[in-house]
């Protein structure tokens, strides 16, 4: 999930827990008769409000999206870490501490009491287990247990980026800025995310459904080697590109599992339905066959080169990889320089120019192997 939304996630269930019932306070002359009591929100020594809140909700769930900056040790780093123990489910008290701790004394700084860092701290870690929830909840996967595990969990039912469950995050903070002294319209927009995220469940099962059905029709379904992959595609909950592996290659279609007849969309179309027209209806989907390791003409170094140790991460990191290029060049000293670069399907769908984490080997006899990526048609360096 992008981190503006994992911030606006943040500041929506900090609104819901920064609601506080309105206290009383008897009126110059201590009448307490109706239209005699004076509300007014709460502000005893530990009292928290609301703006405090949700600034502290949206810096801690946007917070561990900041292993990003592992990229700046290069890009295996950035795959091993991202998503690693800034997003455990186990080291979230820490990270709200700390979250907490600064906040508070930004607060300070300001002469905007916030009662310590204590009433910052139950808002940061609701903030920041949210973050991991609506990363969980996408396809790229999230090592829940670090650092007692480095397994990445994934319910892969929403797409990365999804412009519905952004809106109902909005909308619930609209709510709530309407009706300040309310806990019910935060509660409403969360409510509604989760139902949209179960819509997408909803899409991930018939998906699947679809998956199954077509190993059948391969007759693999049930061999040891076959995996059925489903990948959340944007525009809509029930978009899904569904790969069949049966050991050598992927069965790969791009389905609308609830579409009866073909969507057509122009140039001018709205983005939505643009994105949205490549994907057919499940009686009518195109089949494409993607070899892992190029085919039967590939040679037989491409296997070698998928299997170095260079390559140890990206293997633990791909879900659906397959061979973008092999190619064989003669380097400047004579020596013959086979390079191969693997490809991950969980990031291709229609209408994406070039997807992302496309890396490889480069082998030449008498030298190190080299990593390498792909990137605007050319080997680069890693």
């Amino acid at each position: 999930m992008d981190t503006l939304t994992h911030a606006l996630s943040g500041a929506l269930v900090a609104r819901l827990i920064c609601a506080r019932p309105l206290a009383t306070e008897p009126t110059p002359g201590g009448s307490s008769g109706p239209g005699r009591v004076a509300a007014a929100w709460d502000r005893g020594p530990g009292a928290l409000a609301p703006w405090q809140a949700v600034t502290v909700g949206f810096v801690a769930a946007a917070f561990p999206d900041i292993d990003a900056l592992a990229q700046l040790a290069g890009d295996m780093a950035y795959l091993r870490h991202h998503r690693g123990i800034t997003h455990s489910v186990l080291a979230a008290p820490l990270w709200a501490l700390a979250v907490a701790w600064l906040m508070s004394a930004a607060f300070a700084s300001t002469r905007r009491r916030a009662g310590g860092w204590k009433p910052l701290f139950p808002v940061a870690l609701a903030a920041i287990w949210l973050h991991i929830a609506g990363d969980w909840i996408t396809q790229f996967g999230t090592m829940l247990l670090q650092p007692l595990s480095d397994t990445r969990f994934g319910l892969g039912a929403v797409f990365i980026i999804d412009l519905m469950l952004t809106g109902l995050l909005v909308a619930g903070l609209a709510l709530a800025a309407l009706s300040p002294r309310r806990r019910w319209p935060a509660a409403l927009g969360l409510a509604a995310a989760m139902a949209w995220v179960a819509v997408a469940w909803v899409g991930k099962q018939e998906a699947e459904a679809v998956g199954e059905q077509h190993a059948r029709a391969l007759g693999v379904a049930g061999q040891p080697a076959t995996r059925i992959e489903t990948m959340p595609r944007p525009a809509s909950p029930f978009n899904w590109t569904v790969t069949v592996f049966d050991g050598e290659r992927y069965h790969v279609a791009h389905v609308n599992t609830r579409r009866a007849e073909p969507l057509r969309a122009t140039p001018d179309d709205n983005f939505v339905r643009r994105f949205s027209a490549p994907y057919q209806p499940v009686a009518k989907a195109h089949w494409e066959q993607v070899p892992m390791f190029g085919g039967a003409d590939a040679p037989a170094w491409v296997r070698q080169a998928w299997e170095h140790e260079v390559l140890a991460t990206y293997r633990w990191f791909a879900q659906a990889p397959a061979l973008a290029v092999a190619s064989e060049e003669r380097a400047a000293d004579g020596t013959l320089e086979r390079c191969a670069v693997f490809r991950d399907l969980r990031f291709e769908f229609p209408g994406r120019a070039e997807p992302p984490f496309r890396y490889g080997v480069c082998l030449r006899d008498g030298h190190p192997a080299r990593l390498v990526r792909r990137e605007a048609g050319r080997m680069r360096p890693v």
